[in-house]
């Protein structure tokens, strides 16, 4: 799994770039059809603005893909909700694709077809 960290308005230091491989590294654990994870950290240089600070996250599996967004007052704020974010999003999709195929499988329905028959009697 490749992750990729670019920079908007902001130089990536090499703490920025450790830290947010490290926040989103952890979604490896959560599903292993990960492909390479791109990230785009920018930063707002209005002052009127005050979350300026935004971290976008794209996912790329091997069925689809997955973007997250999400905007805070710092920018390590805005890694860890992203972070937080995309595991959840990920999870969802693991869930919804494993989900399908549980229906197809020859076991599932074996199972259903002993149940009913057990309540029937």
């Amino acid at each position: 799994m490749r992750i990729h960290v670019n920079g908007k308005n902001i130089e990536i230091t090499d703490a920025i770039k450790a830290y947010t491989k490290e926040k989103i590294g952890k979604v490896a654990t959560h599903y292993d059809q990960i492909e390479a994870i791109d990230v785009m950290l920018t930063v707002i240089k209005n002052p009127s603005v005050a979350e300026n600070h935004t971290a976008e996250v794209t996912c790329k599996l091997v069925t689809g893909s997955v973007h997250v967004a999400e905007t805070a007052e710092s920018m390590y704020a805005s890694i860890d909700l992203v972070a937080d974010k995309l595991a959840r999003q990920v999870k969802k999709f693991k869930d919804k694709n494993l989900g399908k195929s549980k229906l197809d499988s020859i076991r599932t329905g074996a199972v259903v077809e002993e149940v009913a028959e057990e309540s029937a009697e």
